[in-house]
Parts: C-alpha cells; sequence; structure tokens
C-alpha cells in the first residue's frame, strides 16, 4: 500500500500507522546511504521551516538544521527570547502568522498542547522536537539504530528502559513500541513508575500489534534485552531534587553487573544524550563534591563496544530529513 505523509504533522508516532512509520526509517535509510555517497536530491528547495525552541538543545537543532540545509531549505532558529510566542502574542496568533510564512514549524518545550495547537492554527505541518510528554523524533532515530546493530526483526526486540520510568523517553518508548509489536520493560522504582493512562493508552495499540508493555522494579526486567536504555537523572533546575532521585535511582544504574544481568553478549546500550557518565561535566562534578553520584551510565559501559550512542545521535538527522522529505 503507497504511503503519502504530504501535510502531514509528527506530533505523536500515536498518530501513524504501523507502516507508516516503517515508511518513514525505510526512507531515513535510502536517505543516509545517499549522503554517504554523496547524493543530494535538494527536495526541499524552495522550502521555508522554523524552528521554535522554549528548550535547548544540541542534537536537535542542529539535527533539524542539517537536515533541512542538505535538502535545499532555509531555516530560521527562534529560542524563547527572541520570539513573541506567550509574552506580547497568543500562541494561536503566532502559529497563524508563522504559517503564512513558513512550510514547516518544529517545536520543542514543555506542553504537549503547545505543539498541538500549532498545528491546530498554523495550517503547516508541525513536528515535535520534544515535549514533556513525547519525544517522537528520537524513538525514529533509535528504532534506526536498532535495526542497524541487532539482527532481529524490530517485532522480536526486547526493549529495557532502566531508570526513571516515568517521563517522555518512556512514554516515547511505549507508544513506539506498541505501534512495531515490540517487547518494552520498563524497569525503575515504583515511585517513578510509568503514568497509567499512557500505558493505558499504549496497550490498547499493543493488542492490535502483539506488542508486550510491562513494569518492572526488580533488575530481573533486564534478562533477555537487546537494548538496555537510559537517561539523566538530573536537568538543569532540578538541583533540589538530586538527594531524593540519588536515593532512588542509584540501584538502577547502567554499569557492568547490570549488562551482565541481559545475560546476551550482544545487548546494546543506547541513551538520548546528554548523558552522565563521567564527572567531566561541571553539574556532575558540583554534585560529586556535595556528596552525590548523579551518573545514570558508568564511562566504563558508556565507552564500551556495547554502547551506540554516537551511532544513534547521527540518526537524529536522517531520521528528522525523513520526516521533512515526507511531510514537506
Amino acid at each position: 500500500m503507497a504511503v503519502n505523509l504530504k501535510g502531514r504533522s509528527l506530533l505523536t508516532l500515536m498518530d501513524f500507522s504501523t507502516s507508516e512509520i516503517r515508511y518513514l526509517l525505510d526512507l531515513a535509510k535510502d536517505l543516509k546511504t545517499k549522503k554517504r555517497s554523496g547524493i543530494y536530491n535538494y527536495q526541499l528547495r524552495g522550502k521555508n521551516i522554523v524552528l521554535l525552541f522554549e528548550k535547548t538543545s544540541t542534537r536537535t537543532r542542529c539535527a533539524f538544521e542539517v537536515a533541512a540545509l542538505e535538502e535545499g531549505a532555509h531555516v530560521t532558529f527562534l529560542d524563547s527570547n527572541s520570539s513573541q510566542m506567550g509574552k506580547k502574542e497568543s500562541l494561536e496568533d503566532t502559529a497563524r502568522v508563522l504559517g503564512r510564512f513558513y512550510d514547516g514549524i518544529e517545536y520543542r518545550g514543555y506542553e504537549q498542547s503547545v505543539v498541538d495547537e500549532l498545528a491546530r492554527y498554523s495550517g503547516v505541518p508541525v513536528w515535535n522536537g520534544l515535549t514533556d510528554l513525547d519525544h517522537p523524533t528520537q524513538i525514529l532515530a533509535d528504532l534506526m539504530t536498532i535495526e542497524e546493530h541487532v539482527a532481529k526483526p524490530l517485532n522480536k526486540v526486547k526493549v529495557v528502559y532502566v531508570g526513571d520510568t516515568r517521563n517522555n523517553m518512556t512514554n516515547a518508548w511505549m507508544f513506539g513500541c506498541a505501534k512495531m509489536g515490540m517487547h518494552f520493560v520498563a524497569v525503575g522504582p515504583k515511585e517513578l513508575s510509568p503514568s497509567e493512562e499512557i500505558m493505558a493508552r499504549s496497550q490498547a495499540v499493543a493488542q492490535e500489534t502483539g506488542a508486550i508493555l510491562e513494569f518492572d522494579s526488580s533488575l530481573t526486567g533486564v534478562e533477555g534485552a537487546d537494548v538496555i536504555y537510559t537517561d539523566v537523572w538530573a536537568s538543569m533546575g532540578e538541583e533540589a531534587q538530586i538527594p531524593e532521585r540519588v536515593k532512588l535511582l542509584t540501584p538502577y544504574q547502567v554499569n557492568a553487573a547490570l549488562l551482565e544481568k541481559a545475560g546476551n553478549p550482544d545487548v546494546i546500550f543506547m541513551h538520548c544524550l546528554p548523558a552522565f557518565h563521567d564527572f567531566e561535566t561541571r553539574m556532575a562534578k558540583e554534585q560529586r563534591d556535595k556528596g552525590y553520584d548523579i551518573r545514570e551510565v558508568t564511562d566504563e559501559v558508556f565507552r564500551s563496544r556495547h554502547s551506540v550512542v554516537f551511532d544513534e545521535a547521527e540518526n537524529r538527522m536522517h531520521t528528522i530529513k525523513a520526516v521533512l522529505v515526507a511531510t514537506l
């Protein structure tokens, strides 16, 4: 069946069918191959896109800018200091104005309702670069990376997310695994277990695709994992929560012992980045001096043969390029 995504927004993978996600992954692979061969078709020549960033990022901004430019599009970047959105101008008015100037809008910030409203009022495709609820472009890159490194079809792959399982990455993983018929286990403390609402939404899809979605507060959940995934325990501006979070999450640090529990010599380690894996960052040093080890993964694992985090980071660009080309 032919897939046509022209004019579509990417707000969450829950809006896409399994075959549509498969199309985006295959298109990303094709575009990656062409890039490495020096072939650019400039399929976005004459297009203009705007990037709205209320939350900072390295990979998301760079991936969107390079992906767009390599296909011939022009990019405008606006952060919270260079836009009147929500301050002197309502979100609806901003969306309507930007929709007159641009062919597509990317948003990275906080509330999912913002990206939903941008799509509702702008009249052009809108792409979710991250919200507090979801991170669909990251999951596309992660699925692509898994297919490059795990010798199994996606519906035979077991992904184990370890750590704080009540966050946007866990949500995004449940959505992605539900859609692709995968086995997903969230492993973390009961106090930070996945949202019941998100789990219920995902389980409804899983019943149709054959996906298995589970939560386990014990480390036995990592047994048989093909992929072990984690994310930071502490973010800038949340320093007051660090003592309690470190206490809760230290047993779930991804280290050599945890990888061993997978019982799979070919298990891969993934992380959406940035990662606290050593003490070469200001925040990690400051917290270490206060007696807190905020590393969610050890340097030994991060730099090991199991780690594919930089392939994963590169694939942000290829999958985002596929999204831009497909929807514009």
